[in-house]
């Protein structure tokens, strides 16, 4: 998995907790992904990039979220879910929680369940 080779400058990065795409930072709204690396990546991880995976590679996903929400508590879950954005290495979080990002988690969530939402093709066979 690409982040994992992202893992050498970002130490906290692990099969347990992985995720990048455009988000909030530390400074500002940040457009960053890969592979290639695009953008200035500083570490910061974003839960809905996890989450908009599940349909493709659902256990793994569903432990980097719980990892999330059980190693960084209150920081990434609020009321509404995880926060846009949070970086593990310098205890930054951003105080939103956008509804896009929970919005692909949900439906990636519903369709790795029951493969309903958008292309059927795209429904995971047990």
């Amino acid at each position: 998995m690409w982040c994992l080779e992202l893992a050498g400058r970002f130490p906290d990065y692990s099969e347990d907790l992985w995720g990048i795409s455009a988000s909030d930072s530390e400074h500002g709204y940040a457009v960053w992904g890969g592979p290639p690396a695009m953008g200035r990546i500083d570490g910061s991880l974003v839960p809905c990039a996890t989450g908009g995976s599940l349909v493709f590679m659902p256990k793994e996903c569903i432990r980097v979220l719980q990892n999330i929400r059980e190693k960084f508590g209150k920081r990434t879950w609020k009321k509404y879910g995880f926060v846009d954005a949070f970086n593990p290495l310098t205890g930054w979080a951003s105080s939103d929680v956008l509804g896009i990002d929970a919005g692909i988690t949900l439906l990636m969530a519903e369709n790795a369940r029951t493969g309903s939402c958008g292309n059927s093709s795209a429904k995971i066979r047990k």
